[in-house]
């Protein structure tokens, strides 16, 4: 996992996660402009694959944000949940009479970006 910060928002990417960027986008989207303790009870409670790389890179993010930052955990949000493909691993499975039939693996980008929800001010 690569950890970047920059301006008001935390940055977290994880690369090369071994599934298909169909199947992550369904967790993604679930996820997308919910609160870090919100985002953390729908990962654990969802029956898909992908959800424990997620929680990792929410949970990551989060931990970037408190020390890096000063930023309180449960102030934050999901402003940006992304999905890219990455690259295709490719191997070939021998078959009867001598052949093969190639099968491929595809591998996806995640990245999360959490922001601090702002306080309104109270007017008197």
């Amino acid at each position: 996992m690569i950890n970047k910060i920059s301006g008001t928002e935390i940055r977290a990417l994880a690369k090369h996660i071994c599934m298909s960027p169909h199947k992550a986008r369904r967790v993604i989207d679930q996820i997308r402009g919910c609160s870090y303790e919100q985002t953390l009870m729908i990962l654990e409670l969802m029956p898909y694959r992908v959800c424990y790389p997620v929680f990792k890179l929410v949970y990551s993010a989060a931990a970037n944000a408190s020390h890096n930052m000063g930023l309180n955990e449960a102030d934050s949000f999901i402003s940006k949940a992304e999905v890219h493909g990455g690259a295709m691993m490719k191997k070939f499975k021998p078959k009867a009479r001598g052949r093969s039939y190639p099968i491929k693996r595809p591998t996806c980008h995640i990245t999360i970006v959490l922001k601090e929800r702002k306080k309104s001010p109270l007017v008197v």
